[in-house]
């Protein structure tokens, strides 16, 4: 296999990729929304494409740190009910992923996390509106597919993901190790078709090994800012990332 990645790369790029990978243990910390700064950065740096299999062995280990940290919260239920849809969701974004260009698939998951932002906000403002649509079978499947398809394409699942958890009301915490838990067990999930279609090889197992610890550093300080976070700011601040990421992948930014 050819090697995808020089590691030849300039001070600059090195400093964007340190700050990226920062960036994915702040996101592995329970700050989803912000899981878009390491995508955008190794986009940059490596092509959309190749970017998806530079940043995935780097989300494993903000995973494992994040499930060795809160683990035990974990709310096994929930990793259940989106775990089966969200494996079907990763066969379709592999499908695509090696035959249709992405910036065709961004605009329209943004939209769609877009819309599901607004219905969040709208629930939080009226929270006796739509109760009991998070729980029904139907909108598991949607979220769990969409977050499927998200992660195969761009790795940008994370507001997906947290914008379920939000609409369940899952508190922060168990918030937090739920995700951990099933991103774990779905990122696993993701090598072997990330291998088939050329996204992971040597030189970027290399890279990964190198900027291992930006991942940790940046959980620690993402541990640091939640913590202080009351409940109530969580929920806002993880809603805004979460608009904030979907406008980019549409492209208002």
């Amino acid at each position: 296999m050819s090697e995808l990645v020089s590691l030849q790369l300039t001070s600059t790029q090195w400093m964007l990729l340190m700050l990226g990978a920062t960036g994915v243990g702040v996101s592995k910390s329970g700050l989803a929304g912000v899981s878009m700064l390491h995508v955008l950065v190794f986009a940059f740096v490596f092509g959309a494409r190749t970017s998806t299999g530079v940043l995935l062995p780097l989300l494993i280990i903000g995973d494992i740190c994040a499930v060795w940290l809160l683990g035990r919260d974990v709310v096994w239920d929930y990793v259940r009910r989106l775990l089966v849809p969200a494996l079907f969701g990763i066969v379709i974004g592999w499908l695509l992923l090696d035959r249709l260009d992405e910036p065709t698939f961004r605009p329209l998951i943004g939209n769609i996390i877009l819309l599901l932002s607004i219905g969040q906000l709208v629930r939080m403002w009226r929270g006796d509106l739509f109760a009991n649509v998070p729980h029904s079978a139907w909108f598991v499947w949607m979220m769990g597919v969409l977050t499927g398809i998200t992660t195969m394409l761009a790795n940008a699942a994370g507001p997906v993901v947290a914008l379920y958890l939000l609409a369940i009301a899952l508190p922060k915490t168990p918030l937090i190790a739920t995700a951990a838990w099933f991103f774990l067990i779905l990122n696993c999930c993701k090598v072997p078709l990330s291998m088939n279609l050329g996204l992971i090889d040597s030189s970027t197992l290399l890279l990964n090994i190198t900027l291992a610890p930006c991942v940790v550093l940046g959980l620690v300080l993402g541990r640091w800012i939640v913590k202080r976070i009351p409940q109530r700011t969580f929920d806002t601040l993880l809603l805004a990332f979460t608009v904030t990421a979907a406008m980019r992948l549409v492209g208002y930014w």
